[in-house]
């Protein structure tokens, strides 16, 4: 069944959400630019219309569709298209009335582009995510003393499969394989993390729409989803954009639960295989989850001292504005909530293994 149109009011709604979040996850500019929305929007011209009358979920729970015009709009910025537009952009500033003329005037000047991008779904690859993953790796690496063949789902551009290429500060404790321009120092709350070698053996990810960090059309749609007054994410993404770029990383087209039925079928010997994702599963559909779910316990099953798995894991839960950073392993099938997070990683809160210092 096609899915019913959302009411004009649940649209301005989903705007009004989305500023709030925007506002508690430190972009004052997006905040504004869709609160705008949510208070001017009109019907007057193709991209107003089809926004108002949005098919599905509006919300940011759903279909995201402020994130959508707001990608939209920023890309046209970043891509030289539209002066007017990037005239009240950051870092310059501007009032209401001037950044809301200049967004109708871009939504009727790029109506084409803009509907076509409306389509489709945000896509980011937060790389400060990694700096929740790094010490749940360090874990891996202190309980089993192998090597890691790192697995991804919902991988994006694969910016958080490359997170050993990245500079670290946690807390006190610095980490880094070899000298990188992406430094990630996330505010760091709680114990030291393992600090321990890590060795990689091999690594893949996948993704339904993945993102080639070669390609310039590819890196300018996985950098306009980025808020605009967040400078020090776009740079850092930019950098990380090059390092992948420069290591051939690519990410494989494929729905996830089928990726992973051929993923856990090969055994390491003697190497530990972790299935790792981050704000991802969730996405998923219930069925799919389910199926996921079954897939990686029985492959916890099938695991054994010397082939070993282990499943990490950044995702939402019950509680609001973080999310929570899970570790489980086989054989044995122990699992640990090991710390929360910052959805943009700006903070991570360490719990740990227990009894691992």
């Amino acid at each position: 069944m096609p899915d019913k149109p959302a009411t004009e009011e649940a649209v301005r709604l989903a705007f009004g959400q989305q500023a709030s979040a925007c506002r508690g996850l430190g972009s004052p500019f997006t905040a504004s630019l869709c609160m705008l929305a949510a208070e001017r929007l009109t019907a007057a011209y193709p991209v107003g219309a089809k926004i108002l009358s949005w098919s599905g979920d509006p919300s940011p729970n759903g279909d995201s569709v402020p994130l959508r015009l707001a990608g939209a709009l920023h890309a046209l910025v970043l891509s030289g298209s539209d002066e007017q537009l990037a005239s009240v952009y950051p870092p310059h500033a501007a009032e209401a009335d001037d950044l809301w003329n200049a967004v109708e005037h871009a939504c009727r000047a790029h109506a084409s582009f803009i509907l076509d991008r409306l389509e489709s779904a945000p896509q980011t690859n937060e790389v400060r995510r990694s700096a929740a993953l790094l010490p749940g790796f360090l874990t891996i690496s202190s309980l089993f003393h192998k090597p890691l063949v790192l697995s991804e789902v919902g991988a994006s551009a694969g910016l958080n499969l490359q997170w050993d290429h990245y500079d670290y500060r946690l807390g006190d404790m610095a980490w880094a394989l070899q000298s990188s321009p992406v430094l990630i120092a996330p505010e760091w709350r709680g114990a030291r993390p393992p600090n321990v070698p890590v060795h990689i053996a091999s690594r893949a990810g996948c993704d339904l729409n993945p993102l080639n960090p070669a390609r310039d059309e590819d890196a300018l749609r996985l950098l306009s989803y980025i808020w605009a007054d967040q400078a020090d994410r776009l740079e850092r993404t930019r950098f990380a954009l090059a390092i992948a770029a420069a290591n051939r990383q690519t990410v494989e087209r494929a729905d996830a639960v089928d990726w992973l039925a051929q993923r856990l079928q090969p055994v390491h010997e003697d190497q530990v295989h972790v299935i790792y994702h981050t704000i991802a599963w969730q996405y998923l559909p219930g069925s799919l989850q389910e199926k996921g779910e079954a897939l990686i316990a029985a492959a916890g099953a099938r695991a054994t001292v010397n082939t070993p798995l282990a499943r990490l894991q950044m995702e939402a839960d019950d509680q609001k504005h973080s999310a929570a950073l899970t570790l489980q392993i086989w054989p044995s099938g122990e699992k640990h909530l090991i710390g929360r997070a910052d959805f943009h990683g700006r903070w991570i809160e360490w719990t740990g293994w227990p009894g691992l210092h």
